[in-house]
């Protein structure tokens, strides 16, 4: 199949003479340079990591007078940075916190902090959308990558993973900023 005696296929000939001479719009398509994104992600990072465990073992058994009660607090951050060099322009670090306290039988069973960051930069997004993208769109970006973690460390510390429910950043926006974005935030959403 491979040796000397291997007549050509004309057909082949034609679609491999044919795609190296430009090919169809389809092929033109495919080859074409990609577009510059407006977003890129240069660096995630763990910046903080907290897991108290102040009552176990005590708190490692069924509770026994009601439900376990939870906490849970979100803050989200972002600022310019020239952490990556003079060469990369609009950097800005978004940071995502998490402040979880589980409480069992009216004591403290567990208390879990986070504080991850991530590195991005901007290029081409209206001045009126940077700030709903930073504090909306990166914070949902981040967001699983939290989630485990904080699913992963409260398994560590003895108790059932927490799984936190999915959030709506954008809420959580328009709740701090509220609407005089000039609706910037309806359509980073």
């Amino acid at each position: 199949m491979f040796g000397k005696d291997k007549k050509e296929n004309p057909e082949i000939k034609q679609a491999v003479a044919g795609h190296a001479e430009g090919g169809d719009a389809a092929t033109q398509e495919s080859l074409r340079p990609a577009q510059k994104l407006p977003v890129v992600v240069h660096a995630q990072y763990l910046k903080d990591l907290s897991f108290e465990n102040p009552n176990a073992p005590r708190t490692l058994r069924p509770a026994k007078e009601s439900k376990p009660t939870m906490e849970i607090n979100f803050s989200m951050d972002a600022q310019n940075t020239d952490s990556m060099g003079p060469e990369i322009e609009n950097a800005y670090e978004v940071t995502l916190g998490v402040r979880a306290i589980a409480k069992k039988d009216g004591m403290v069973a567990f208390i879990v902090e986070i504080e991850y960051g991530l590195i991005v930069s901007l290029e081409g997004v209206p001045e009126d959308k940077v700030h709903p993208m930073l504090l909306i769109e990166m914070p949902r970006y981040i967001f699983p990558f939290v989630r485990q973690m904080i699913a992963n460390v409260t398994q560590q510390g003895g108790y059932i993973p927490l799984m936190l429910a999915p959030v709506d950043f954008r809420a959580f926006y328009m709740q701090r900023f509220g609407a005089g974005d000039g609706g910037a935030a309806e359509n980073a959403a």
